[in-house]
């Protein structure tokens, strides 16, 4: 039913849509934009446009479309490209060139493609199906086999289901009795983007998120379903700590959600990720790996639903039984398009004009991650990793502290180490996780019951030396005994040997948990082994000039992930040497 636009404010405007629910999509006007309705006062709907409203006068059209802000779910989402709202931009690109034209409206999959679609064996004709019910798969890449699953809101007994063909998304591939009428089924499914897909349950993460980056894997672990937040300011490496996240996790699915940053910040990412090769697979990246992107110049109220819109995608394949990581870059973007939106409607503004909602939202945007146990019966995972954007990187800020409230892994990046060249520039003094005691029986059975420990000597001495650092600032390093000096230099081991890690370095972009284990262990040897040389006597000025300090911290870059037995020699070495050291000053 059409209804008459009535006043128009930037992207928030109004109309008179008798029959229009809150949170229905609407087209509006003679260009057929897209908008979604946000309120209502009486006979008005309020409602927010996801694209720009000039040339928009009152009195144009408004048609409600019957369905809130979906998604299309099915084969084909693998190694795509979409703006904010689901347009797919490869095909946008061939339709109208490098700007994308308002009002344009295209499925978001490609309808027509055929895909080698064989059914669930365990099924027969006359059962009863619910939401979830797996009816067949779907070879969607070379790594990725895509279930086909009967939408979560249909059930019903199954009367025909498809033999094994090729299908596009048109053809029905099973047909339901649903009360006394048919109903048919098809490969692809819509979901609304801000309703949380359902689960039978949660189910406790217990496996670690392997990053590949010791600064995260070693001493703030993120379980696999778990939340974390990356706050940090201009310059900080947010976007490449993401890349490394998205290309070397242990992830099934990787999404990238671009929201609001700058274009050629996302113009180096859509770049950039189809030429990575994925080293678990050898293959394109892409392949696993699902884009969103929605640039500082699109429409502000599309960032805010390009969130759900990555988050849909991805609890879509947990139903699966896979394990997704999605990274949101950044929702400081995000929470700048509900300030917008929230000032336009006159609403009370609270800390920094924000809305008093931020809070909720963000929770409500965060709880959608986790461990569940899928109406399929499989296990699946949604791991969110929010980047934040703080202002002059002032982590007080209303978007931060809501979010370091919410997430348990908080990955804070300093501008000091960065400004330094220490990368990543994770601050070890601000970033906390609290999944330690659940990783550390990971470590225990896989790597080493150490590891705990181990992770708590290396921050205490982090943390010592971070104090020690304070007098050296004022008075000088000659102010220290010989013993504090010692603990400079451990840190220094530490930092240097362990918790700088290149992205650029072929060797060391990617340190397995064995390798990070050993590169501890062998900083915290020579640690221990100086403090028993400074004990016999050795002058601090010959300890901290030992040739094995550089050796140690390079070889982090001289020994790949494979060569662990070499590592294993090296750190024998360190032994050797200390020994021949001992026992020249037990002489004397």
């Amino acid at each position: 039913m059409a209804g008459k636009l009535t006043h128009i404010n930037g992207p928030l405007v109004q109309a008179e849509v008798d029959e229009a629910c809150i949170g229905e999509q609407v087209r509006i006007g003679k260009l057929q934009l897209m908008g979604e309705v946000i309120g209502r006062e009486g006979k008005t709907a309020l409602i927010q446009v996801y694209e720009n409203t000039e040339s928009l006068i009152p009195g144009e059209e408004v048609h409600a479309l019957g369905h809130p802000l979906s998604v299309e779910l099915g084969p084909g989402l693998i190694g795509q490209i979409f703006d904010g709202v689901q347009r797919p931009l490869k095909d946008l690109v061939e339709l109208s060139g490098d700007y994308i034209p308002r009002g344009v409206s295209m499925d978001s999959l490609d309808h027509e493609k055929t895909w080698q679609f064989t059914p669930n064996p365990d099924l027969q004709i006359g059962d009863s199906l619910t939401g979830g019910s797996v009816l067949g798969t779907v070879p969607e890449s070379t790594t990725i086999t895509h279930k086909i699953l009967l939408p979560p809101n249909l059930e019903g007994e199954l009367i025909w289901l498809a033999d094994q063909d090729t299908f596009n998304l048109k053809q029905v591939i099973a047909k339901l009795r649903v009360g006394q009428q048919e109903q048919s089924v098809y490969m692809v499914h819509k979901w609304p983007v801000r309703e949380p897909r359902p689960f039978n349950e949660r189910d406790d993460a217990v496996l670690p998120l392997i990053t590949g980056q010791r600064i995260f894997d070693t001493f703030f672990p993120l379980l696999k379903g778990g939340k974390a937040a990356i706050p940090g300011p201009f310059g900080a490496g947010k976007t490449m700590i993401q890349q490394q996240i998205a290309r070397w996790s242990n992830a099934d699915i990787v999404i990238y959600v671009g929201c609001g940053e700058r274009g050629n910040e996302l113009v180096d990412v859509l770049e950039t990720f189809p030429q990575i090769i994925d080293p678990h697979t050898k293959r394109s990246l892409m392949e696993r790996t699902i884009l969103v992107a929605n640039t500082s110049n699109m429409p502000v109220v599309a960032r805010e639903a390009s969130i759900y819109v990555g988050v849909t995608m991805a609890e879509y394949y947990r139903d699966q039984g896979l394990d997704v990581v999605m990274v949101a870059d950044s929702t400081s973007r995000w929470a700048e398009a509900l300030r917008e939106v929230a000032g336009r409607l006159g609403q009370m503004p609270v800390e920094e004009g924000y809305p008093a909602y931020l809070a909720s939202r963000l929770a409500a945007f965060y709880e959608r991650s986790g461990r569940v146990c899928c109406l399929s019966g499989d296990k699946g995972s949604v791991t969110l990793i929010g980047a934040v954007s703080p202002p002059g990187g002032d982590f007080s800020e209303p978007v931060t502290g809501h979010t370091k409230d919410i997430v348990q892994t908080f990955w804070a990046l300093s501008k000091e180490l960065a400004d330094a060249r220490h990368y990543p520039s994770v601050s070890w003094t601000e970033s906390f996780s609290e999944y330690v005691p659940v990783t550390a029986k990971w470590w225990a059975e896989n790597i080493d019951t150490r590891w705990q420990q181990s992770r708590a000597e290396a921050l205490s001495l982090l943390a010592q030396a971070h104090e020690l650092m304070r007098i050296v600032n004022l008075v000088g390093p000659e102010a220290l005994s010989p013993e504090q000096r010692w603990i400079l230099q451990g840190a220094d081991l530490i930092k240097e040997g362990v918790l700088q890690q290149s992205a650029l370095d072929d060797v060391d972009s990617y340190a397995s948990p064995r390798k990070q284990f050993l590169l501890l262990r062998i900083m915290l040897l020579i640690y221990h082994q100086g403090q028993e040389l400074l004990a016999l006597g050795m002058p601090i000025q010959e300890l901290n000039k030992l040739a094995i300090l550089i050796k140690a911290k390079r070889c982090k870059s001289t020994y790949s992930s494979e060569q662990m037995e070499d590592l294993e020699q090296f750190k024998r070495q360190i032994r050797i040497d200390f020994e021949l050291y001992r026992n020249e000053y037990k002489q004397e």
